[in-house]
């Protein structure tokens, strides 16, 4: 629903990605295993409406979803 790459929803300025996962090149099944075993790195909110999905940050992402 976002239409974007599993590596574009990692919050990058978390330590654990700093510490394991910088500068790496992994696969979209990869990326989704770290953000299973490291739930924090995932971006937040997520807003679902009407079959869309926006990152809420910032906020006016969630104001053109409705």
């Amino acid at each position: 629903m976002l239409n974007i790459k599993a590596k574009d929803l990692i919050r990058k300025d978390e330590p654990e990605y700093k510490e394991n996962y910088k500068g790496q090149e992994l696969t979209e099944e990869e990326w989704i295993g770290v953000m299973l075993k490291f739930p924090k790195l995932i971006e937040r909110p997520i807003v679902v409406s009407n079959n869309k999905a926006v990152i809420g940050r910032p906020p006016e992402n969630v104001r053109n979803l409705f």
